[in-house]
This record gives structure tokens, sequence and C-alpha cells, in this order.
């Protein structure tokens, strides 16, 4: 605490200290105030700092000692600087956006104590909406936040916060402001209504709620992370219902803490849309491998022997949690970056880049194999990828046509993709399950009259299809013609089979897989 602050609230609760009372004599005045009214001070340390009011109550939300780190300090201050501007009724500045591994004290320290810490430092009335990816969890850190307030440890500092009696529920309760009278010892002091505190799931309703402050904790568990479904219901529902509870969209700040699971998990589907307001934190677990996504980067002078948490998440854990997780759990959860060191099946770095096509003689066959998108509105890509097998056991990817079209867009594109690579490369098609992806290749089919073209519905998983493609890749027998397409072509190879698309590989794996011969599926009659 600064030392001019400490002289003020001396001076504040004991008047007859003299004025000249100077800095070096500060903490004969403070010890002396300690003395004789030690719950004040307490009070007035929580009030100065978060981290002070995290510290000082950590005994009643957990039976752990507390283990001091750094970045639970830095955490505190980032959540501190938020609530105060919105106390201030500011304008926020930005919504947070705060990536760190499990273990790290995330859920204790912003979705328990800190609401808590708002009503009784910041604003008694403020509103806050807190979610997870579950129900049971969110009604779990409810409860610890509830707890705590009437807890006499917190009611010894704070007997002026208290639950509100008949809004008492862990879904949702509400605090109430008591306006003590010293003057009537034993009565019941009046009480003014203040703020509030609902929990709900990722998913879960909110209708007819708001809040001041928003917190997501944890949108997704790892088991949600791999299915496609629960990660755009949890994008759609923090984008599209979470970001209208806001009381005041101007001041309301949304807080997401998570550990990163998925590339298109919520926080990389916020930050990819590269919004201006937004702060983006990323503390990995360590950084002797993920150091590029820590941020901010001055960060790393705090980092000892590459770890986060020499204690909480030394490297003999971390070496059990890899061997746990995974390669890609470790890489989510602990350095943040979903997505393995080096790829994921592919190793992206071992695709040789080539300049110009090789002579007609050294290509023993050219095919094109389209993945036609279901519809316009999925988000998924129409492909259509030309492979070429080479004389000298080699494959390239001489084009790539990707885009979201119209099915008439789509079709004319497919047909002049043909005119272009000419009669001697043979089409292949995916057919789509159900009755519209059979009609809707039997349409390509005619549209493309006059040319080799076949249709094929794949069965098995995209990275069973993609297996024996990536062996050669991995090995560098697969080159690729220097174009625009390049580098999205690489990062969905990168990414793979974890990324948000997988089109470019489902397209240039049954294209290699028509070349060599491989029977991944039966043909189309």
């Amino acid at each position: 605490m600064p030392e001019i602050q400490e002289i003020k609230f001396v001076r504040t609760k004991f008047p007859q200290l003299k004025e000249e009372t100077t800095p070096s004599a500060s903490k004969q005045d403070l010890v002396m105030l300690a003395l004789q009214n030690p719950r004040a001070v307490t009070r007035k340390l929580n009030d100065l700092s978060f981290y002070h009011f995290l510290k000082y109550f950590w005994p009643v939300v957990s039976a752990h000692t507390f283990q001091e780190n750094w970045h639970i300090k830095y955490l505190c201050d980032q959540l501190e600087d938020t609530a105060r501007r919105v106390g201030r009724r500011e304008p926020r500045l930005y919504d947070l956006i705060i990536n760190v591994p499990p273990g790290s004290t995330k859920t204790i320290t912003c979705s328990i104590m800190f609401p808590v810490w708002c009503w009784a430092h910041v604003g008694y009335w403020m509103r806050f909406i807190c979610s997870s990816y579950s129900a049971a969890l969110s009604l779990e850190s409810a409860e610890y936040c509830r707890d705590l307030i009437r807890n006499q440890k917190f009611q010894e500092i704070y007997p002026d916060l208290d639950i509100r009696e008949d809004k008492d529920q862990k879904s949702n309760f509400k605090v109430v402001r008591k306006l003590l009278d010293e003057s009537r010892p034993g009565k019941v002091p009046k009480s003014i209504s203040g703020g509030s505190r609902y929990s709900t799931s990722v998913g879960g309703t909110l209708t007819g709620f708001h809040g001041d402050i928003l917190i997501v904790d944890d949108p997704l568990n790892p088991t949600q992370a791999v299915s496609e479904v629960e990660l755009a219901n949890a994008n759609r529902w923090c984008e599209q219902t979470l970001s209208t509870r806001k009381t005041d969209k101007a001041i309301t700040p949304t807080i997401y803490i998570m550990q990163r699971l998925h590339q298109d998990d919520p926080a990389g589907h916020l930050l990819a849309k590269q919004k201006e307001n937004v702060k983006h934190i990323c503390l990995p677990g360590e950084i002797r491998n993920y150091r590029e996504k820590l941020n901010p980067p001055e960060l790393a002078s705090f980092y000892i022997d590459d770890l986060l948490d020499v204690n909480r998440l030394p490297w003999s854990t971390l070496k059990d949690l890899e061997a746990d997780l995974g390669q890609y759990g470790y890489a989510g959860q602990i350095g943040q970056d979903p997505t393995p060191p080096g790829g994921g099946m592919f190793k992206v770095a071992n695709f040789e880049v080539k300049d110009e096509i090789p002579p007609e003689s050294h290509i023993v066959r050219k095919i094109r194999y389209w993945d036609k998108a279901a519809t316009l509105d999925a988000g998924a890509y129409t492909v259509g990828v030309k492979m070429l097998q080479l004389s000298n056991g080699r494959w390239m990817v001489e084009d790539v046509r990707r885009g979201r079209w119209g099915a008439d867009k789509r079709e004319f594109i497919i047909q002049q993709t043909a005119l272009l690579d000419g009669q001697n490369t043979v089409i292949w098609l995916e057919q789509e399950p159900g009755s519209s992806g059979k009609e809707s290749v039997e349409g390509s089919i005619r549209g493309l009259a006059g040319y080799s073209v076949y249709a094929e519905r794949p069965t098995g998983e995209k990275a069973v299809r993609a297996d024996s493609y990536s062996v050669q890749v991995n090995n560098g027998g697969v080159y690729i013609l220097k174009a625009p397409w390049n580098r999205d072509f690489l990062e969905e190879h990168r990414f793979f089979p974890f990324g948000k698309y997988k089109d470019q590989v489902d397209a240039s794996s049954g294209a290699f897989n028509k070349l060599v011969g491989k029977k991944i599926c039966r043909r189309i009659t």
C-alpha cells in the first residue's frame, strides 16, 4: 500500500494525530491503529487491493494453504482495474480474455472471490452473471461465494454486507447493504437492496437477467471441445445470448477465463475476430515450448525455469500431465496452444514448395477431388484440390479452389475448373449423406458431361482417411506449387484434425487415395 495512503487513512481514523506526522513515523502510527482498530486496517487494506482480500479470506473457501505466485496478483490487478471502471460508471476499455492452465486458482479468484470483493469495495449494487460449462460447477462457485459472505470472519470485517433473506438461492441470490447505527445497539439495522449473482451454464437461459459484469469460467470441458456441435453451441451462446445481457453495453465488461481446448473454442472464436476492444492475457504453464503464446510477452521475466508456477506446476507435474492429457491435450490446456508443437497429424514444414509444375513427361496422373459443402450456411467450404502423381514417386498439390458458394455458382465454378484442368484430369466428387447429397452429386456429374468424373460416399473418420496421405507429407513426399492459397492450406494441415476447418485436408487425402488406388470407400455407380 502506498505510504501516503497509509498516512491519510491513519489521520482519518485518528484526527488527534498531528498533521506533521512524517512518512518515517507512519509505520508506528499504523501499528498503534492496528492495536486499537485492527478490523478497520484490514478493511482498508482489502479496499486498496483485491489481492490482499483474496489472501485474507483464502482459508474461508479453501482447506489448502495459500501458495503465493506472481500470476495471481497480476490477474487480481487486472480484474480490479476492470471493476473499478464499472464502479465509476466509466465506458469499458475492453473485454478480458484470460487463458491459464487448470489448477492455477482461476475459479477461486474470478468466480468466487471477485464478485464479493466488488460488493464490499466497489459497489454493493453491482449485478453479476456467472456461467460455466455445467450448471453444477457454476452453482458450486455460487455456493462458495454466498458462504463467504455469511462466514463469521467475513462478517467481522464487513458487518454491513449480507445476503437478502427473501432472495437466497444458489442460482440467484441478492446482497443487501445494512445501515448500521452504533447509537442503537441491539436494533435490527435498516438495509438497502444491493446487487445480485445469477449463475447458469453455457447454453442456459438468461431471459430477464442483466449484469454489470459478465463472467465466463471455462465455457467448455475437454469432452465437449471435441464435438463440433458443442463448440458451435458454446460460441453461439457467448456471441448471441450472453452479449445481450449487459446492463449497459457501453460499460459492462465480459470476462472470459479459461484454458484453451480447441482452435475454435470461445477464446479462439473471439480472438479470430481481431476486435480492438479485447484484451488478451495468455499465461502458458511453461514457455520452454510455448513462449510465442505468452501475452503480454514481457511477463516472461516472471517465469522461473520457464515455468508459470514452480509450486503448482513444476516440470515433474507437467511431465505427468503430458502423459495423461496426450500431446494435443497438453498443448491446449498447458501451452494454451490447441495444437501440438510441430503440428497434429501433419508436419507442415515438410511440404516442399515448388515454383513451377514439373514437365508433362514427369506427370503420371492428375486428379481433381471436390469436397462440396452441404449448405451455404454451415460455415464449411467447398474445396477442389488438384493433385499430381509424379514419376519420381512423389506427389504435387498443383491447385486449390476454395470458397463458400451458393449451389448455382458452385456448379459453375466446378465446370469452369474442369475446362481449365483439361480432359486428362480425372474428377472425383465426394457425396454427402442422404438423398440431398445424392441428388447434388448427380447434378454435378450431369454438368460435367464429357469428362472422366466419378463420385464416392466416404466412410470412417476424416483423420483415418488422411492417415496414408499424412505419412507421405511427413516424409517429404508431397510438393505444393507456390500460390496465394498456400497459407490457408498449410494452416489447415497444421491444425488437423483439431482445427476449425478440414475441407482442404479431406479433399487432398481424397485425391491422394485415388492416385495411389487406395479403396477407403465404395464407388457410386
